[in-house]
C-alpha cells in the first residue's frame, strides 16, 4: 500500500503565519494543472506498481480547484495505479470555498474527506492571522458538508498566539465537540522564517510566542479531547475510534508515498526527494519531460533518526525490535540516551516500546534529537 500527495500551490490570499510553497496569483493555474498531469505519468513508475490506499490534496488551497478538476487528476490517478476499494481521499478546503454548489458537486465524486481550515471560531482572530474566511463561514461548512453525506471530516485549529485566552481556547473547542466532528489537528503557532508574522515580530508589531502559554493551551486541549473520547493518536491529532487520517498515518509509519506538483515531497523507503517551489520553473522542467527534484539517498542513520522522531509522536510509539531491523543493536545506545528523559518521566517503556508521556509530548522534538545516531 502507498499514497499519493497532490500539492495545489495557489491561495486568496496569504495568511501571516503560513511558511508553505503557494502563490496568491492564479496566472499559472491552467498550466499547473496540465503539469500535474503531466508528472503523473512521468512518475508512473516510482511506488513500482504498489496499490494506492489514500490521496491527499494539499496546498496550498486545493478547494480553489474545480469539482471537475479535482475529478480528473483521481481519474489519471487510477488510469495509471492500482487504487484500493474504499481509499481514502482527502481534499483540504477553506470554509469559503464549500459553498452549497461546491458541495454538492464533490458528492457526486471520489472525494470522501475534508480537511477543513478552520483554525479559530472568533473574527478578530481569524483577521490576526489574515486568513480569508470567517468564524460564521466556518460553522456553516461544517454543517453543509455533514447535511450532504459527508461523515469523514477534519478540523484544523491553531493555538498559542497572543490573542487566544484560555477562555477563547475552551470556546473554540466546545464549538468542535458540537459539531461533532470525528477528526481534529491542532498546532501550536510556530514563527517560520520568512513569513509575515516573523516579520511583525522582528519589527515588534507583534509580541513573540509565549511558550508558556502554548504548553498550558496543549496541555488542555489533551485533556479535553480525552473526557470527549477522542484518542490522541499523534501529538497534533485527535479523533474518536476510527477515525484516524490514514494518508497522515502512512507518513509515520514509514509507508511510501509519491507527492506531485512543486514542492512536493516523496519517499519510496530508500530515497527521499522533493520537487522545485518554483511555479513557473516546475511547469517548464515539466513540459521538458524532467522532473524538476533533488534526492537524498537515506543511509542508516537517517533511517533510524527518521523513525525515532515519527514513532515517538504517535500513540503506537517507538518499537525497538523495528529499531534493530533497521540497524542491529541500535536499541542499546538508544536505551542509554533515553534513561534521563525516563527519569524525569517525560519517557516511559512497556515492554519493548517507548512513548511520550503526557509532559514528554511537550518536549516531542527535543527528546528526539537527543535520541539521534
Amino acid at each position: 500500500m502507498a499514497g499519493i500527495y497532490i500539492h495545489i500551490p495557489f491561495c486568496k490570499q496569504a495568511c501571516y503565519y503560513c511558511d508553505f510553497h503557494f502563490s496568491t496569483s492564479l496566472a499559472y493555474k491552467p498550466q499547473l494543472f496540465d503539469a500535474l498531469m503531466k508528472e503523473l505519468a512521468l512518475q508512473k513508475d516510482y511506488l513500482s506498481g504498489e496499490t494506492i490506499e489514500t490521496i491527499y490534496f494539499g496546498g496550498g488551497t486545493p478547494s480553489l480547484l474545480s469539482s471537475e478538476e479535482i475529478n480528473s487528476i483521481i481519474d489519471a490517478i487510477t488510469s495509471i495505479h492500482s487504487v484500493a476499494s474504499g481509499a481514502e481521499i482527502t481534499l483540504e478546503a477553506n470554509p469559503d470555498d464549500l459553498t452549497p454548489e461546491k458541495i454538492k458537486s464533490l458528492r457526486q465524486k471520489p472525494v470522501n474527506r475534508f480537511s477543513i481550515g478552520i483554525q479559530s471560531f472568533f473574527d478578530d482572530d481569524l483577521a490576526w492571522m489574515n486568513r480569508a474566511h470567517r468564524s460564521g463561514e466556518a460553522d456553516s461548512s461544517v454543517k453543509r458538508a455533514q447535511d450532504a453525506g459527508f461523515e469523514n471530516i477534519t478540523a484544523d485549529l491553531i493555538y498559542g498566539y497572543p490573542l487566544l485566552t484560555g477562555q477563547k481556547w475552551k470556546t473554540n473547542l466546545e464549538k468542535i465537540f458540537a459539531l461533532e466532528i470525528p477528526h481534529v489537528s491542532a498546532y501550536s503557532m510556530t514563527v517560520e522564517p520568512r513569513t509575515a508574522l516573523a516579520s511583525f515580530i522582528k519589527q515588534k508589531k507583534q509580541p513573540p510566542m509565549n511558550e508558556e502559554q502554548s504548553a498550558e493551551q496543549f496541555l488542555y486541549l489533551a485533556d479535553a479531547m480525552q473526557r470527549q473520547g477522542f484518542e490522541h493518536y499523534e501529538i497534533s491529532n485527535f479523533c474518536k475510534p476510527g477515525h484516524y487520517s490514514r494518508h497522515n498515518t502512512n507518513y509515520w509509519k514509514g509507508i511510501k508515498y509519491l507527492g506531485i506538483g512543486p514542492s512536493a515531497h516523496s519517499y519510496d523507503g530508500e530515497t527521499r526527494q522533493w520537487n522545485i517551489a518554483n511555479n513557473a520553473k516546475y511547469i517548464s522542467s515539466i513540459n521538458d519531460k524532467k522532473i524538476p527534484a533533488e534526492k537524498e539517498i537515506l543511509t542508516e542513520a537517517d533511517r533510524l533518526n527518521e523513525y525515532i522522531m515519527t514513532s515517538l509522536r504517535t500513540m503506537w510509539g517507538l518499537d525497538l525490535d523495528k529499531l534493530n531491523s533497521i540497524a542491529a543493536g541500535a536499541s542499546e545506545p538508544l536505551l542509554r540516551s533515553a534513561a534521563s528523559f525516563s527519569e524525569r518521566a517525560w519517557l516511559r517503556q512497556e515492554e519493548n516500546k517507548i512513548y511520550l508521556t503526557q509532559t514528554g509530548k511537550l518536549y516531542a522534538d527535543h527528546i528526539a534529537l537527543e535520541l539521534f545516531f
